[in-house]
């Protein structure tokens, strides 16, 4: 089965960093027979550039067509003073919205071999494997109505003015994305931490109340408790191996899913999905932003790019078994002791984003060898 891939670069480091997971797909494709047919676009300020919007509806409609999206990162200080509507961040937000990749699924996973890299002591964070459902097609950031509006002279002699956004969710949003976790947590280890602010928020209290139906009516056996989103990120930091799946709004998502991933020492090494219905491309992009700073060096750790592309594998095209390749491969690197930057500690010698990719092609290739 020839499978199809939209690839979306993007801003900063995304196009070094796609780059290396593009090496591993040809790996794949000589070594493991994976026929993959692929082709690429524009996203975020690149896109921007070239079509005055973040995101064309020629390339939109590539996504659509496509099994799966690999997508490095958006965005950078050279497109600060764009409008709102038309900033790098804005193509992304189109591509989840216009596909309805209602899901996101963020790993916060601590390796052996990176243990000391968190600024949590070992033993809080070692054999951290946590995962954040985060809903992602509604809440706060596109609820309506939003915007800045004038409300004429203030007591100083000056405009005042109102910034306004709407949090809102519906029986059917909070269901279908409560379901992906139960779900995923039936897979791992079947407990459901369900996130939110029922205590002073109308759309927290709805968000409680029918998580609780979804769990009574169809997963009765997962075990579920209910914590509210601040004494989460309180608990992440305290406590956090006793999380197995995290489900969120879109806004809470974003927060707690960044702090569970410093946990881990780096947001350079994890990867995520977001996911809608079964006949709709996934997207799966790093955590990680576009590192402006360091674009263009060869210096970015390529690792959670690739480990989405193991996501890609599993999720969308059905090859758990070249996902566990991959992971396990990623392993065998760290193992030896091979560090990009951001990993490798204030003592540790750093490698290239490049050199990181082929230390993970021999990995895949000793791994390939002992098998055959």
């Amino acid at each position: 089965m020839t499978h199809t891939l939209m690839i979306l670069p993007g801003d900063g480091i995304g196009p070094e960093i796609v780059a290396e997971a593009e090496k591993v797909l040809a790996w794949l494709g000589e070594h493991a027979g994976l026929e993959v047919t692929s082709d690429h676009g524009l996203i975020g300020g690149q896109a921007y550039d070239v079509h005055g919007v973040p995101l064309s509806d020629g390339d939109l409609d590539k996504c659509r067509a496509a099994d799966a999206i690999l997508m490095g990162s958006v965005g950078g200080p050279k497109w600060d003073d764009v409008d709102y509507n038309l900033r790098p961040e804005a193509g992304l937000l189109r591509l989840r919205k216009e596909l309805d990749l209602f899901a996101n699924l963020r790993p916060a996973i601590v390796f052996d071999a990176l243990v000391d890299a968190s600024t949590l002591k070992p033993e809080i964070v070692k054999g951290l494997d946590i995962l954040i459902v985060r809903e992602l097609t509604s809440g706060v950031y596109f609820g309506e109505p939003r915007g800045i509006e004038d409300l004429g002279t203030n007591e100083d002699g000056g405009v005042e003015r109102r910034g306004f956004n709407t949090q809102t969710y519906t029986t059917s949003e909070i269901r279908r994305i409560g379901k992906v976790a139960f779900e995923l947590a039936r897979k791992r280890g079947n407990k459901v931490h369900s996130c939110e602010k029922a205590n002073v928020m109308e759309s927290g209290k709805l968000w409680r109340e029918e998580t609780t139906k979804l769990h009574a009516d169809e997963f009765s056996d997962v075990i579920l408790e209910h914590m509210y989103a601040d004494n989460c990120a309180m608990q992440l930091c305290r406590n956090p191996r006793q999380f197995d799946v995290i489900v969120t709004d879109n806004l809470f998502g974003d927060i707690l899913s960044d702090e569970a991933a410093m946990l881990t020492g780096s947001l350079g090494m994890l990867p995520s999905a977001s996911l809608g219905g079964a006949d709709v491309a996934g997207l799966y992009e790093p955590v990680h932003g576009s590192a402006p700073d360091i674009a263009g060096q060869n210096k970015a750790n390529p690792l959670a790019t690739i480990l989405s592309l193991a996501m890609l594998l599993r999720y969308s095209f059905d090859r758990g078994d070249l996902a566990d390749l991959i992971e396990m491969s990623v392993q065998d690197v760290l193992n030896a002791g091979i560090r990009t930057v951001d990993i490798a500690g204030s003592d540790g010698c750093a490698v290239s984003t490049s050199a990181m990719g082929d230390a993970l092609i021999d990995a895949l290739l000793k791994r390939n060898a002992q098998s055959a």
